[in-house]
């Protein structure tokens, strides 16, 4: 008997002829802020900028040191400006060689690592503000002390916050969505 068995001869299945069953996956475009995109250089950048400028500006009083807010303060902002140029030289690192820095464990370190020293960073910019408050409207010792300067270190402190909160949302927001 000349007949075709389909264990001899299997038939290809027809291709699916509705769309919802063969659908591509697609991949989210990066967003401008995300690790390893030019937003996310300019991001770090600012937030380093403006963390060493909180430590610049609070370490050329001579007197902060005797206030134990403006000590972590200055901590707090040191970690935020190495966290934060240590990233960005990555992200510098990723766009030059064409990376995608899009690996589950590297947004992870990153969204911990944000989660981290936002927190330290908004802690000490707090603590800084009410000892700031205290000095000047409280107390009125703005004479004795360097009142604009404890100001403009606070003010940077949170500004540079506020920059690290875009940062920390997204890779967030990316490490969720996967």
């Amino acid at each position: 008997m000349n007949a075709s068995h389909p264990a001899v001869h299997p038939i290809e299945a027809p291709p699916l002829t509705d769309a919802a069953g063969n659908v591509p996956r697609v991949r989210m475009k990066d967003i401008q802020g995300m690790p390893g995109t030019s937003g996310g250089v300019a991001l770090r950048l600012s937030q380093s900028v403006f963390a060493v400028a909180a430590v610049c500006v609070m370490a050329s009083t001579n007197d902060f040191t005797s206030v134990t807010a403006f000590c972590y303060l200055v901590a707090a902002v040191g970690l935020q400006s190495v966290w934060s140029l240590s990233l960005a030289f990555v992200d510098i690192y990723a766009l030059l060689v064409r990376r995608c820095l899009r690996n589950s464990r590297v947004i992870s370190l990153f969204t911990i690592g944000d989660g981290i020293t936002s927190t330290l960073t908004f802690a000490a910019a707090c603590a800084s503000a009410g000892i700031t408050v205290l000095i000047g409207n409280d107390l009125g010792d703005c004479s004795k002390n360097h009142c604009g300067r404890f100001e403009t270190a606070t003010a940077m402190a949170f500004i540079s916050w506020f920059a690290v909160s875009p940062s920390f949302f997204l890779n967030f927001w990316s490490l969720a969505s996967r």
